[in-house]
């Protein structure tokens, strides 16, 4: 069934996250995709100056940008988990920032793709609260393909749907960034800082597949995401992916059906657009090494994965010992 044939609000369309996460966030970026030298920035502005981000003036000053440039760069340091805002009005770096970022930083001008998935990951995989583009697009769009218009009118949906009252410009505002994050915006007619392509550009994740014309008879982009194996992923960051994704959905569990980690709303598979048999064998290979502590039995049906909850297998051991950013 084509998009065009589904009416608005019909169940099939809008179930695709009625079981979703309680909250989501629409807003915060004030419109800015997040820019390559921004990271960076930031991470030194918070190594100096914990609470640089609470005083706008003396950060307009220390990172030579705008005010709603500040409060974005705020809003991405804490979506993609460089730095956390405590109750005393400063920032802490986390683990991952300082491992990136610091003085023995394994990628400090974002040059390595692992790094990119790394920071891609916790967009599309953030539970607390997530983010409902990343979260509906990446992980709950039933179709292979969209454009601007069909996807617009989706949020309106699932916004009403989820007891929001977003107006059609915040929605709007929101798709954009998301776009913007990953497809290259570069025009001569911006200034210098807003023609800087964001890093995620450089996955090449979203791709422009054509053009069709839309309810307003404009013609408009078509956009798929890439799913097809990324050898750039390596096993280590998808292990890492996997248990992070264990620890945020099922702590507890033993076992986890494999049809979870490839379609649910921010699981591995659909976070990285990875198809069936891609993830499949990775399973397999995670399997047979014994650090992980993962077993994979696979069927034609479901499949599962167990733990090994003896071995202390998890995502943060993965990340320190494993140097999944430095293999």
């Amino acid at each position: 069934m084509k998009f065009d044939t589904i009416l608005p609000g019909e169940p099939m369309f809008d179930m695709a996250i009625a079981d979703g996460q309680a909250s989501y966030r629409f807003s915060g970026h004030e419109t800015f995709a997040c820019r390559y030298a921004w990271l960076p920035k930031a991470y030194r502005a918070i190594a100096a100056d914990p609470g640089i981000f609470f005083d706008e003036d003396a950060a307009m000053v220390e990172l030579g940008i705008g005010k709603n440039m500040v409060r974005s760069l705020r809003f991405w340091v804490d979506a993609m988990g460089i730095a956390r805002p405590a109750a005393d009005r400063t920032h802490t770096i986390t683990e991952l920032g300082h491992t990136i970022f610091g003085a023995e930083g394994c990628d400090p001008f974002l040059e390595d793709t692992r790094t990119l998935w790394l920071l891609h990951w916790n967009l599309s995989s953030a539970v607390t609260p997530g983010l409902f583009a990343w979260h509906y697009l990446l992980g709950a769009w039933p179709y292979a393909e969209f454009s601007r218009s069909e996807a617009l009118a989706a949020f309106l949906r699932q916004s009403q749907r989820l007891g929001y009252s977003h107006s059609s410009v915040t929605l709007s505002q929101h798709l954009d960034v998301f776009l913007h994050t990953y497809q290259s915006a570069r025009s001569s007619r911006v200034g210098i800082e807003d023609s800087l392509d964001g890093p995620l550009v450089e996955l090449r994740l979203l791709q422009q597949t054509g053009e069709r014309r839309g309810e307003a008879g404009r013609r408009e982009p078509v956009y798929a995401f890439r799913k097809e194996p990324k050898p750039e992923i390596s096993n280590d960051l998808f292990a890492y992916a996997v248990l992070d994704y264990w620890d945020r959905v099922a702590s507890g569990e033993k076992t986890l059906l494999v049809r979870n980690i490839l379609s649910a709303p921010g699981a591995p598979g659909q976070s990285f657009k990875l198809p069936e048999d891609d993830v499949r064998a990775r399973l397999e290979a995670l399997s047979r090494d014994r650090r992980y502590g993962l077993t994979y039995r696979p069927s034609a049906i479901q499949g599962l994965l167990t733990r090994d909850t003896n071995q202390k297998a998890s995502a943060r051991a993965i990340y320190k010992n494993e140097a999944i950013l430095n293999g």
